[in-house]
């Protein structure tokens, strides 16, 4: 177990985040970002499950794993070449005791399984992560539905690194970007039914983009937004 000096609340909100030691690329390739976004979903279980044992050789697709009940509810997802970004709130269904920080829980054991397989495959040792992942509390409205656009909008800086800073040149271009960018819940909120439907628990989660449209309204303001105040 990881210990913090702060513990995380049952119904409570966090961003939570964590990136390579040193800045390092933590997903070299399309084959470590498809790993990562399984791990998501198979280490948010109080089962302890081996990849090569319980997944490969028992030829079973990930995304039909039965893992039970989550320990987390994942509400917004992304992931980027040197980090990644979570948005969660200890499930309602978690059967960890009062003793145990479900989060702190939940992190540590995808944090050490990626690491595993990473250190692995690429026949390195040390630390994969910069420490202890850090975490950020999510107190009102206003701040949530911040912390879900800035998730989501994490990878634009994949393709215009200064759009925080200049604004937003194209925003059909950026749109279309992200349309096409696996490896986050911005599709899973546009209505595209996929294996990855699985990581997140929506229902956990205040209602605040009740249809697709709604929410590619938000980011589009958003983005909108920053071109203009830029």
């Amino acid at each position: 177990m990881v210990n913090r000096k702060i513990s995380f609340v049952e119904g409570e909100y966090y961003h939570v985040y964590n990136r390579g030691n040193s800045k390092q690329k933590i997903f070299l390739n399309y084959e470590d970002y498809d790993r990562f976004t399984k791990l998501l979903f198979l280490c948010n279980s109080e089962i302890n499950f081996k990849f090569r044992d319980d997944i490969v050789e028992q030829k079973i697709d990930a995304w039909e794993f039965d893992r039970g009940e989550p320990i987390v509810s994942i509400g917004a997802w992304v992931l980027i070449p040197n980090h990644f970004h979570l948005y969660v709130t200890i499930s309602p269904r978690c059967h960890l005791g009062p003793e145990e920080d479900a989060i702190a829980y939940f992190m540590q054991k995808l944090c050490t399984a990626y690491s595993m397989y990473f250190n692995k495959k690429y026949e390195r040792t040390g630390k994969l992560f910069e420490g202890v992942f850090k975490s950020v509390h999510i107190e009102n409205d206003e701040y949530a539905k911040y912390n879900f656009s800035y998730i989501h909008l994490n990878p634009v800086k994949l393709i215009d690194s200064k759009w925080k800073e200049n604004g937003i040149k194209d925003i059909k271009k950026t749109l279309k970007f992200l349309d096409k960018y696996k490896w986050s819940s911005y599709l899973d909120y546009k209505g595209i039914k996929r294996p990855e439907n699985k990581i997140i628990t929506r229902k956990d989660f205040p209602d605040y983009f009740s249809n697709p449209k709604i929410f590619k309204e938000e980011i589009f303001d958003w983005l909108k937004f920053n071109e203009e105040e830029n």
